[in-house]
């Protein structure tokens, strides 16, 4: 029975060990990954003087970050994959005596309390200097850069907000405004109600409520996503 739709194949991770391999693992970190765009333009930013945020690094960008930086630990927000890029930097990190550590964020839903809370504990335990990245360095570097300023630094949620910004190439127009959503539906909570952000988490944060919402008021503008196309 012939059934309708294309057939997807599961991606088979390239072989760095061989020529072509190595040839095809770079070519889709260049090509497939967009890496092109990434080789002169970072999204570099330091966050305090021990974390620092960025867009998807190829390798030369890892040493440099190892080399002039003094980075001892990169967090991967993109999660583990089979693809070039990833393989490359994992490659990478082993080389240079760095550790990888592999944190999946989304960027177009409200994060869930276990990753906020993980997260919060993931600050506590790594070591640092730091650097923290998804593939544009907008909006997964975003939130968690937010939430490493709350947890680790002390600071107040409306200043660490300030994380998700244009300066940074976040868009708070299309569905990744859900993360500014997230940390506006505490602003308003505490100001009916003084609460720590945590307690409010932890017993007043209502993930699909604040979802909903936002979709209800923001549907006309969703779809800037169809047009950035972003991961």
């Amino acid at each position: 029975m012939k059934l309708f739709g294309k057939k997807r194949h599961k991606h088979v991770a390239a072989d760095l060990n061989s020529v072509p391999g190595r040839a095809r693992a770079e070519r889709e970190l260049i090509l497939g990954d967009h890496g092109f765009l990434r080789e002169g333009f970072q999204n570099l930013h330091p966050i305090s003087e021990e974390m620092w945020r960025s867009n998807q690094p190829n390798p030369r960008q890892i040493a440099e970050h190892a080399q002039m930086r003094g980075i001892k630990t990169i967090l991967n927000l993109r999660g583990p994959s089979t693809r070039g890029y990833y393989l490359l930097e994992k490659e990478a990190c082993e080389t240079l005596g760095l550790e990888l550590i592999d944190f999946q964020v989304y960027s177009r839903d409200t994060p869930t309390v276990d990753m906020v809370l993980a997260a919060r504990d993931l600050f506590e335990t790594i070591e640092y200097p730091a650097l923290m990245h998804c593939k544009s360095g907008a909006d997964r570097a975003g939130i968690m850069s937010a939430l490493y300023m709350i947890f680790r630094k002390q600071q107040l949620v409306a200043v660490a907000k300030q994380q998700l910004s244009k300066k940074y190439l976040h868009l708070r127009e299309g569905k990744t405004g859900l993360l500014d959503a997230f940390f506006e539906a505490y602003l308003d909570a505490n100001a009916k109600q003084a609460l720590a952000f945590e307690d409010w988490l932890q017993t007043g944060y209502d993930r699909e409520a604040v979802k909903q919402d936002f979709l209800k008021t923001r549907a006309a503008k969703l779809s800037l996503d169809r047009v950035l196309r972003r991961e």
